[in-house]
């Protein structure tokens, strides 16, 4: 086990309409080579990317009715991940330990979830997905080189709208942002007040300032609501993939009760290019993976957030994606 707090968490690894019975997908979590496949009248399922018999990889095999076959000698592997069938001795019962190492899955929001571990609570809470009053929408898995905690300090990070996303998020000439709340809560911290110039924060084609709150839910989950006094609604929640210390998948839930005009695939396009624009920044982290020991990197009032989530995860004892030895960045 590599980080117990990572492990033993869902993770978003597909969608669920990419995965159609008699489909085979790839993944990676964790560092983990995983099979995705659904059979005709089976949920989704993720095993290890390996057959027990000779090692090679399951994801080249076929479905065949509820099994998964391997493509080197023809094994078929129940939805249970039990061998139960070898063609070169039809006679054969294979032993207990000819099965395929499997995750849990769960299917929610449109995707499908794994856990490498033994997860204690759900896939994270997004009550606005089921609500009519709401118009939802899904952007990703976005690709990114980078560790999945920078991605989500970065989902957090208030300061860089007016250059990263100018013209839409914010301007360049409008950059400064007033000192903000943070808390602690159960699942990480909460920021409340914390306000930006925005070009058309309301749609009203005028620009002003918008009001967002955030919070975390997990290590690699976190959501955020921007509310008008007139009830218009925006709630993101956003889910980063630990591909490997230092890859991420990026995920975005939308819901908004408002705009009713916008159709799914343009409110999914706008995110697509919000959350697009910030790969290059991403990516160009030096380290990619994220330090937590506040002497790496130098910080500014506006990071109140990223050092709250930062001292979080130090205390939850995550070290997957993290930088583990100070270095000094002189400047």
């Amino acid at each position: 086990m590599i980080d117990p707090i990572l492990w033993n968490d869902w993770h978003p690894v597909a969608r669920s309409a990419d995965l159609k019975p008699g489909t085979i997908l790839r993944s990676r979590l964790l560092g983990t080579d995983l099979v995705l496949w659904r059979g005709q009248n089976t949920g989704a399922i993720a095993w290890e990317d390996r057959c027990p018999h000779r090692s090679v990889q399951l994801s080249n095999g076929t479905v065949v009715d509820n099994t998964l076959v391997c493509p080197y000698h023809g094994l078929a592997y129940n939805s249970a991940g039990q061998c139960v069938k070898v063609p070169a001795h039809p006679n054969y019962v294979p032993p207990k330990q000819a099965c395929v190492k499997s995750f849990a899955v769960q299917e929610q929001y449109g995707v499908v979830f794994v856990a490498l571990g033994n997860p204690p609570t759900s896939v994270a809470p997004f009550p606005e997905w089921n609500d009519p009053t709401f118009q939802t929408y899904l952007s990703g898995g976005h690709y990114c080189r980078c560790s999945g905690l920078r991605a989500i300090e970065n989902f957090l990070d208030v300061a860089h709208f007016p250059f990263v996303h100018a013209g839409i998020l914010g301007e360049p000439s409008q950059p400064v942002i007033e000192d903000y709340e943070v808390h602690s809560i159960d699942t990480g911290i909460y920021m409340k007040n914390i306000q930006v110039w925005q070009p058309d924060p309301d749609g009203t084609g005028q620009g002003g300032i918008a009001t967002y709150e955030y919070w975390t839910l997990r290590p690699l989950t976190a959501a955020l609501m921007k509310k008008r006094e007139d009830g218009q609604t925006m709630v993101l929640l956003t889910y980063m993939t630990p591909v490997s210390e230092e890859e991420c998948l990026g995920w975005v839930w939308g819901a908004l009760n408002y705009a009713h005009h916008l159709s799914e695939a343009e409110m999914e396009a706008f995110q697509d290019k919000v959350m697009l624009q910030d790969v290059g920044n991403l990516e160009s982290h030096r380290p990619k993976r994220l330090p937590l020991d506040g002497q790496t990197e130098f910080h500014l009032p506006s990071d109140r957030a990223s050092l709250a989530y930062r001292k979080w995860l130090k205390q939850l004892g995550v070290t997957y994606g993290t930088l583990r030895s100070s270095t000094t960045i002189v400047v």
